[in-house]
């Protein structure tokens, strides 16, 4: 019988699962194995277990990844509907879970049917990583049940709409900023700039081809880490004593991702003349960004439910 013990195991899984599924994606356009399987889906190369080749592998190695999680997600939506029907935020982010887990595989099936343009393809990942997030903000939630039901959240109440505000403009633009990443990876422009933190020697470069791709991803990532330095100081500033230390705490959990992922960035550019490191720390990369996204999705979902009390 489903109790809630077993309801948070399974939504775990799922959410480790769909972490799996974006960085095997990236591993796949990293790699350079999109075409490991020709143009044939579900199928790989017109068998069910292809022959070996390391790309035809790869590939073949995600659509089986994301299979299974497809399974796990219906899974986890079936019994959210069974445990907790009657509370709209765990069937929300079940059925977002489900919608942008259908819409990367979508995207992805066609991507081999069809080959399309990295402008298309970099919505892959951004699907991707909206899957992810919404099993994440899923898993948060039980972590916040007692005794399998939901509680109110006493370390997040009244909080100034400024804060918000503020979270859910950088919530928006951080997904710009991935997506110019995912843009990055399908253009196959990470050589575009050498070195870090100069550009091919220079503070601005000449801006053509995969130069002012990568030179255009840098200057977002630096913009928003400011933003969010900003965002930090906003809310030490606004939201003081115990009742608020939760959501301190995640202010300053969201400032540390962002500064990993700026030097992840840089490890990204130091190591690519050395594939295997290359794609060591692109993976890295995806996984700080994937991260940093997710908490900061539940974080301005927090301040939006009690900002609402606090006007």
């Amino acid at each position: 019988m489903l109790n809630y013990s077993r309801y948070r195991v399974l939504v775990t899984a799922t959410c480790i699962g769909m972490l799996l599924v974006l960085l095997a994606g990236a591993l796949v356009t990293k790699t350079e194995s999109g075409n490991g399987c020709g143009t044939d889906w579900p199928l790989c190369n017109g068998k069910f277990i292809p022959a070996y080749t390391l790309q035809s592998m790869i590939e073949y190695s995600h659509r089986f990844i994301t299979g299974i999680v497809g399974l796990l997600v219906l899974a986890a939506f079936i019994a959210t509907l069974m445990l907790y029907r009657s509370h709209k935020e765990p069937v929300f982010y079940a059925s977002a879970t489900g919608f942008f887990t259908v819409l990367q595989a979508v995207l992805g099936a066609l991507a081999v049917k069809y080959p399309t343009s990295p402008a298309v393809m970099a919505l892959h990942f951004g699907f991707s990583i909206m899957a992810f997030a919404f099993t994440l903000l899923l898993v948060m939630w039980t972590r916040r049940l007692r005794d399998g039901q939901p509680i109110m959240d006493k370390t997040a109440q009244g909080i100034p709409a400024s804060v918000y505000v503020f979270a859910l403009s950088i919530l928006v633009y951080s997904y710009i900023v991935i997506y110019i990443g995912a843009y990055v990876r399908h253009t196959v422009s990470s050589g575009g700039c050498i070195g870090w933190p100069l550009c091919n020697g220079d503070l601005i470069p000449t801006m053509e081809g995969a130069t002012r791709i990568v030179f255009i991803h840098r200057v977002a990532a630096a913009i928003l880490w400011l933003l969010i330095l900003l965002f930090f100081i906003h809310v030490n500033r606004v939201l003081k004593g115990e009742a608020h230390v939760n959501m301190r705490k995640t202010a300053l959990i969201v400032f540390i991702l962002v500064c990993c992922q700026v030097l992840s960035g840089a490890l990204l550019t130091w190591t690519l003349r050395n594939n295997d490191w290359f794609i060591f720390t692109s993976i890295l990369h995806n996984l700080i960004i994937s991260g940093l996204f997710g908490i900061l999705c539940d974080f301005m979902i927090r301040a939006w439910k009690n900002a609402r009390r606090a006007v």
